[in-house]
């Protein structure tokens, strides 16, 4: 199990409000109690795994996905995995990024289907 950050272990917190069953904002940062890493959930979400409607974190998944690893309908991040992706790497319908894989696709290299722009655009369709 990983150690707490210096000066306190992890922070949780889910607000009272409610929406369909999912707290409004829900926060879990670092190891708490038994978890190794803060797994929120919520509307909005906030921690090393979020999962929401918008999740900010480490690895987020959601319909708005902000962090390293982003999964989600829009996605931002290191490597961002979603229909409109931005980040270092992108990979999605409109992907834009350093290395952007999808439909449409801008970045140094762009791997695209339909139409990419670039450094080094790369057209990939028919495999």
């Amino acid at each position: 199990m990983r150690d707490a950050f210096p000066g306190g272990g992890g922070r949780r917190y889910e607000s009272a409000a409610r929406f369909l069953g999912l707290p409004l904002i829900a926060i879990a940062q670092g190891p708490y109690a038994g978890e190794k890493v803060g797994r929120a959930r919520g509307i909005i979400a906030i921690g090393d795994y979020p999962r929401g409607v918008i999740a900010l974190g480490g690895a987020p998944v959601g319909v708005i996905a902000i962090g390293g690893m982003a999964r989600g309908i829009v996605a931002w991040g290191g490597l961002s995995i979603g229909v409109f992706s931005f980040g270092g790497i992108s990979v999605g319908g409109l992907a834009v990024g350093g290395v952007a894989i999808g439909l449409w696709a801008y970045g140094g290299v762009a791997a695209f289907i339909l139409k990419g722009m670039g450094g080094t655009p790369i057209y990939i369709w028919p495999w």
